[in-house]
């Protein structure tokens, strides 16, 4: 009788190996059929910025400082807060969707919107002071002044994040990309004349560049909200107010927080490097160059986000539905695609180094010092878009707490120490700065990728079901 059993179990075990690659394929389609919009859709949102930042580096080295300093400081205290928040959404939002729980899926979406909103009031109030803070901070005065201006007038682009950050983490749990797609093509569209218009025809400077982002964000919020409002896709889980959002804000805040941290942490180490350059030498020329490279990266980290959000997507959908072997198998094949596509992007960037520079200013010593970095910023490709995966997986799992953990020590007790020892006590200024971020890059990845390694997919599964059905949210993650 137990050789029978063990005979069973073996040709179990064998199907199983021979169904693994064609359901691996299978994974890879389903993957590709998210991760390709969404790449798309996060290289045309981050392509607002980087419009923004081309058409004022053209303005001369103080207007780019300043807005340089003034993204930075945004960021740091704004934009990827809200950014951080919403991906609790990804866990409630893609779980309850996989469970077929579609009145959750409303109130989580509503009770993101209404958290976030509160957020950013204690965030415009830092804003006011955002001159006197840069000056404490050793920040040339001109350059925090104009810093000041640019971020005041970005203050209504930041209550339309609040907005429209949960209903793309709605649509995205949904796999309803091309809403997302289409939407953001549109907004790029009106942006880049809308910039130009108020930039150079208008002489706004700098503050048309923020006036643009605002109107640019609002149109976002408005095709979004249209499309769920009146598209039969949405018809099942069509947003409707209930008093429950609020009851749901709690639950939200205990996945978000520690997701705000995982997410912020990373985020603001590359803001701290900007912010550090102040301090060399030659801050203008360091400064602008590194948010150069800052530019460069993030954009490449739309690109990978895109895998991210597919990782997120599909390992929640498939937990939620109780399917715990279909999220490893995502897991597969997330970071296949990413290793693909990091590498076939770092050849690209390394091949265009010397006229890289070009698009972001008219000045010889820019570009240069840009082809120098160039070989720093596909370093940190690398590990940014493999780390952006597995965080995409931690995301749809709902173990951002851990997460928060391994950035918090990868970035700040490794690679910002690595940064600061390199460019000032050894002064490779930039350079130094730079590699400091490909050291916590690196150690954040090992790190999560033995977490990853070590999770019980199968607890997962039931903790996922747990807390849509019951409304709670259960212990952290175990490990095998």
């Amino acid at each position: 009788m137990q050789e029978d059993s063990e005979r069973a179990l073996t040709d179990r075990e064998a199907a199983t190996w021979n169904t693994k690659w064609p359901d691996l394929v299978q994974e890879l389609k389903k993957v590709m059929y998210i991760a390709a919009p969404m790449v798309t859709v996060s290289v045309l949102q981050y392509l607002l910025q980087v419009v923004s930042v081309i058409m004022v580096g053209h303005l001369g080295q103080l207007t780019l400082s300043s807005v340089a300093i003034a993204t930075s400081l945004t960021n740091v205290t704004g934009f990827s807060l809200l950014s951080g928040l919403v991906g609790g959404l990804e866990t409630l939002c893609g779980q309850a969707y996989g469970a077929k729980q579609y009145d959750k899926l409303r109130i989580y979406t509503y009770s993101a919107i209404f958290s976030l909103a509160l957020v950013c009031i204690p965030v415009c109030v830092l804003w006011l002071f955002m001159e006197k803070l840069l000056v404490l901070m050793r920040q040339d005065p001109l350059v925090a002044l104009e810093a000041q201006k640019y971020s005041l007038w970005l203050i209504p682009a930041l209550f339309g994040a609040a907005i429209s950050k949960p209903l793309v983490r709605y649509l995205q749990t949904q796999s309803l990309i091309l809403p997302m797609l289409v939407s953001s093509f549109v907004v790029l569209c009106c942006h880049v004349p809308t910039s130009w218009a108020l930039i150079y025809m208008l002489h706004m400077g700098s503050k048309g560049a923020a006036v643009a982002t605002c109107i640019s964000n609002w149109i976002y919020v408005i095709v979004l909200a249209l499309y769920i409002k009146l598209s039969s896709s949405c018809k099942q889980t069509r947003l409707a107010f209930s008093v429950d959002a609020f009851c749901a804000m709690r639950q939200f805040f205990r996945l978000a927080l520690p997701s705000a941290v995982m997410v912020c942490l990373k985020w603001w180490s590359l803001e701290v490097l900007v912010l550090l350059s102040g301090l060399s030498p030659n801050p203008e020329l360091e400064t602008s160059v590194l948010s150069i490279c800052l530019t460069i990266s993030t954009l490449h980290l739309a690109i990978s986000y895109g895998f991210g959000a597919a990782a997120s997507t599909r390992v929640s959908n498939e937990l939620g539905a109780g399917n715990p072997h279909k999220a490893r198998r995502a897991v597969l094949a997330v970071m296949f695609l990413s290793i693909t596509e990091t590498i076939s992007t770092s050849i690209v960037l390394f091949s265009c180094r010397h006229i890289l520079g070009w698009a972001y200013s008219n000045e010889k010593q820019v570009v240069n010092y840009v082809a120098v970095m160039t070989p720093l910023i596909c370093a940190s490709m690398v590990t940014d878009s493999l780390q952006t995966a597995i965080s995409g997986v931690a995301r749809g799992g709902g173990w951002q707490r851990i997460g928060a953990y391994v950035n918090l020590g990868a970035y700040y007790v490794v690679g910002i120490p690595v940064a600061l020892l390199m460019g000032f006590g050894l002064h490779l200024k930039g350079k130094g700065l730079w590699t400091g971020t490909i050291v916590g890059g690196a150690v954040q990845f090992v790190l999560l990728s033995i977490v990853t390694c070590l999770i019980d997919w199968e607890k997962q599964a039931t903790e996922a079901r747990q807390r849509i059905f019951e409304g709670t949210v259960p212990p952290q993650i175990q490990l095998i």
